[in-house]
């Protein structure tokens, strides 16, 4: 019987061993873990980064499950610099590099960017062990259950369900580890933390809608069967990025026999279920400043003819912006061919183009 191993190179390794980052996102750090690395032997565990030790234990007794965490990770990056790729603070911190010792202040403080990332954080973990189960990369979970509802006239249950059931509980279970630790930060910013990802997780919930397939003689869809699934990825980052935008400042404050997140200017009310709290206010990231975590926007796209947070006024803060332009390549004037194939030509137009000064 043959015996297989993977062997990474000494200075991935290195990387990989030193990358500790000073959050309870900082397990997004395994990211950076090579593709060509697959998790089936106890020892790879000790090779993914910014684990804690219970973590490191879910990785060991579930090591297949790590893979689609691992490509959770990759999700929670892609996803948020996509949705806010029009504002000013645009995730771009989010791509720490694997051998980086903590994140930057956008993420490491209390900020409503870092409300942000938990709560995409919870959902996009959940949403992919979900999906797994239902694809079948997941042997220890299968199909969510069936509606227990008898279906209208015409339809039917079938198919198989996102099992957003068992995403929920491995996916909490494994997000909110860091902190849960005793050693996890002040407890102002484990409050805020949990939270935001219970925000997360709720707008997955809220997130299930139903699925169907048509049946029937020449597509007439005389019958549909139907199943529970989750919306895209998108779509739930689009959702938080409102709350986002609305999220409510809280400060940590005595109610009753103990400490509580409550809104700073309204702390006649508890902090609402379904809303992101921040604690520390941002900085306008308009330039450059590394001890707020700001990268600022010069050299960044800005749209001339927008009026949103991607116009050139708003995303350049006023300092006004360099035109310039770019050759594009497209296909065109495409045909047909029976059968069955297209061609196309090839064609070329200039655009102009906006970067702010």
């Amino acid at each position: 019987m043959r015996r297989c191993c993977h062997v990474l190179p000494l200075a991935v390794l290195a990387a990989l061993l030193l990358s500790q980052v000073c959050s309870g996102i900082k397990w997004l750090a395994i990211s950076h873990t090579p593709k060509t690395l697959h998790i089936n032997q106890t020892q790879h565990c000790k090779l993914l980064p910014g684990l804690v030790s219970s973590q490191a234990q879910l990785c060991r007794s579930n090591m297949e499950l790590m893979q689609t965490i691992i490509q959770a990770a990759r999700e929670v990056k892609k996803t948020c610099q996509k949705t806010f790729a029009d504002m000013r603070w645009n995730c771009s911190s989010i791509e720490i590099p694997g051998d980086s010792s903590k994140y930057p202040p956008d993420l490491d403080r209390g900020t409503r960017e870092s409300a942000f990332v938990y709560a995409l954080s919870a959902a996009t973990i959940s949403h992919t062990i979900a999906r797994a189960c239902t694809t079948g990369d997941l042997r220890l979970c299968s199909c969510g259950p069936i509606p227990a509802e008898i279906p209208e006239p015409g339809y039917r249950w079938g198919g198989c369900a996102d099992n957003l059931h068992y995403g929920l509980i491995m996916g909490s279970k494994f997000a909110d580890a860091p902190m849960k630790m005793k050693r996890a930060g002040s407890h102002a910013n484990k409050l805020m933390h949990l939270h935001n990802s219970e925000v997360g997780r709720q707008v997955l919930r809220e997130a299930v809608v139903m699925k169907c397939k048509c049946h029937g003689v020449s597509g007439s869809c005389s019958i549909r069967t139907c199943w529970r699934g989750l919306q895209d990825l998108r779509e739930i980052a689009m959702e938080l990025k409102t709350k986002y935008l609305s999220a409510t400042k809280v400060v940590h404050r005595p109610m009753g026999t103990r400490k509580q997140l409550v809104p700073k200017d309204i702390d006649i009310r508890p902090v609402r279920e379904n809303e992101l709290v921040y604690l520390q206010s941002s900085p306008d990231f308009c330039t450059k400043n590394d001890k707020q975590g700001s990268v600022g926007t010069q050299d960044r796209q800005c749209n001339k003819t927008s009026a949103g947070s991607d116009s050139c006024d708003l995303m350049c803060c006023g300092r006004g912006y360099n035109p310039y332009t770019e050759k594009l390549v497209e296909r065109c004037h495409c045909k047909y061919h029976w059968c069955c194939y297209v061609t196309c030509k090839k064609c070329e137009r200039i655009v102009e183009r906006y970067v702010c000064k």
